[in-house]
């Protein structure tokens, strides 16, 4: 076994979790340390087991949790040098702080991690690919574009949690102030769903076999719009869902993983 599970996904928090049955790693922990220790155990993980905590950028709904956490378990937190400049979580032990360099490979407990660039509005944000075996799983967040430096990282894995943040279309007409829409729309703030559905296709032709649509946002999205734009564009590409490639959206406040049979149905086409 070699899966990634969402723990929480979407604009109000966000943490996924790698595990290969032995080890254990934690991304991202943007709830309280009770809420993510609830969430472990949901996955029948104890979170006593957890071998560190993974940080993508600090931005609080991937950060809230990871200081509570890394201190109760006594866990190191890996993550950028601006990265840890820049996040708000308190002290942690002496070592506790592993500085990591995207594009420089480590390895955590026999796991594979490759620390990735992506183009957002932090210090120094990163994704992140885990490899064990032939087996490539990545995690694919907060990313204003799919440049061909992030394409060339993230393909060829077997499972992704890819971005899938906002309808442009609900996000033009919202109610956030101007700045805000356009930072989301800019080249480093979120991927829409257009955007995911098009790389959701080169992902499929690049071999991945399981996609998971995450981040939603809560106020310009909704599960079933950012699926069908995925579900559309792949199967006007010749692409069978179930059969060439499952399609899923994780759970706001809850524990998804990826699936294998379809259970999560298909979409019309409207």
């Amino acid at each position: 076994m070699f899966e990634i599970y969402s723990l929480i996904s979407g604009s109000s928090g966000n943490a996924s979790l790698v595990t290969n049955g032995k080890v254990h790693i934690l991304i991202d922990c943007g709830t309280s340390g009770k809420r993510a220790f609830e969430l472990i155990q949901s996955t029948g993980i104890s979170p006593e087991s957890i071998s560190a905590v993974l940080v993508t950028h600090e931005h609080s709904d991937h950060t809230k949790g990871v200081g509570i956490v890394a201190r109760r378990l006594r866990l190191p937190v890996y993550a950028t040098a601006g990265t840890h400049a820049a996040m708000d979580i308190g002290r942690l032990d002496d070592g506790s702080r592993i500085v990591i360099r995207p594009g420089t490979e480590l390895e955590i407990g026999g796991i594979g991690v490759l620390p990735f660039s992506i183009p957002h509005d932090a210090a120094e944000p990163c994704g992140y690919s885990f490899f064990f075996g032939n087996t490539k799983l990545t995690v694919a967040t907060d990313i204003g574009r799919v440049t061909d430096e992030l394409m060339d990282n993230i393909k060829g894995s077997r499972s992704i949690i890819l971005e899938s943040n906002h309808d442009i279309d609900m996000l033009r007409f919202c109610e956030y102030p101007y700045p805000l829409k356009q930072r989301i729309l800019s080249d480093i703030g979120h991927l829409s769903n257009e955007a995911a559905a098009e790389t959701a296709l080169e992902l499929v032709r690049s071999g991945t076999k399981h996609i998971m649509l995450g981040h939603l946002s809560d106020k310009n999205n909704m599960p079933e719009i950012a699926k069908m734009e995925a579900y559309n564009k792949l199967t006007d590409n010749g692409v069978k869902i179930d059969e060439d490639v499952t399609l899923q959206v994780a759970g706001r406040y809850s524990v998804t993983r990826f699936s294998r049979s379809g259970e999560y149905g298909q979409p019309r086409h409207i």
